[in-house]
């Protein structure tokens, strides 16, 4: 099983009314979300750990786990509002307000930490959870203990607007990042972590933090994979774009699915993964994101429609 750590929310997306006025309609998202609905959608065991509203909205979110087949025993549940984040599309482009001070996500402390994890083989962290407090020292605490024994992944998908301390984020990140076994970031991402410079200095430069897998998408130049001695491109598929909103999230759910495909989800075997294995995990990554990209919201693939 893999556990999915970090937010849930409602994007606030936008719609017409029947009379033509310009409205908003509420569909379950998130980033960490997301995925997991992607991998459980893929067939792959999947538990979110996040914290949810008893609201309308938090009702909303956990139906729409459980009717995709998420684990939602993790899930930790107050009387807190449901962060919501209102989206408008610029060429196809999400940008997002987010309204998330006090929120049962928000709000999430380390006394909501799962005490077992058995049956979990992998971890996946990331989203606008890691840069705000409480919730990005609990998701921290959360890697710290579970990184020893079980694979991490991490997708920083960083949001400028949403980070409040810069330096205090960037600590975090960085031990976060040390602890993880596979990172994907953009390369708007590795560009914001690293500095300036070339994308594969800048990814060999990240890599040196610890983690054995990279990926790096560039949009519709594709993805491109590093390990400790490999670089593979894979190219993105031509799509029709309605948006980009569940892009990434719906890559990460096909990577790990597609190592989980083959085996590869224990820690010893992505240490040592070999070149075509890596390639065939960038490649369901990229055939369900191009599946994401032609619907609009976060609306990821079933197995059936790869």
């Amino acid at each position: 099983m893999i556990l999915c750590a970090g937010e849930a929310l409602i994007d606030m997306l936008p719609r017409d009314t029947d009379a033509g006025e310009p409205a908003f309609a509420p569909y379950p998202g998130g980033s960490v979300f997301n995925t997991s609905i992607a991998l459980a959608r893929l067939g792959v065991p999947t538990a979110m750990f996040t914290g949810l509203s008893d609201d309308l909205f938090g009702t909303q979110l956990l139906e729409h786990l459980h009717s995709n087949g998420v684990d939602g025993r993790f899930v930790a549940m107050s009387e807190r509002p449901t962060t919501l984040a209102f989206v408008s599309l610029i060429d196809g482009q999400a940008k997002y307000a987010f309204y998330d001070e006090n929120t049962a996500g928000r709000m999430l402390s380390e006394t909501d930490l799962p005490t077992d994890l058995d049956g979990v083989e992998a971890l996946f962290f990331g989203g606008i959870s890691l840069p705000v407090e409480p919730c990005g020292d609990t998701y921290s605490a959360l890697c710290g203990r579970a990184a020893a024994e079980r694979t991490v992944m991490i997708d920083p998908n960083i949001r400028t607007s949403f980070i409040g301390d810069e330096a205090r984020y960037r600590a975090r990140l960085d031990r976060m990042l040390a602890q993880a076994d596979i990172v994907k970031v953009s390369d708007e991402d590795l560009h914001w972590l690293m500095g300036g410079g070339a994308v594969p200095d800048l990814a060999r430069k990240l890599m040196a933090m610890g983690p054995k897998i990279l990926c790096v998408t560039e949009g519709s130049r594709g993805v491109t994979g590093y390990t400790e001695t490999a670089e593979i491109r894979v190219p993105a598929i031509t799509a029709e774009v309605v948006d980009t909103v569940g892009a990434g999230d719906t890559f990460n759910a096909g990577f790990l699915a597609g190592l989980a495909d083959q085996g590869l989800l224990a820690k010893a075997q992505i240490a040592h993964i070999e070149r075509e294995a890596l390639r065939a995990a960038l490649a369901l990554g990229t055939r369900a994101a191009a599946v994401t990209v032609g619907r609009a919201g976060a609306d990821p693939p079933r197995r059936d429609e790869l």
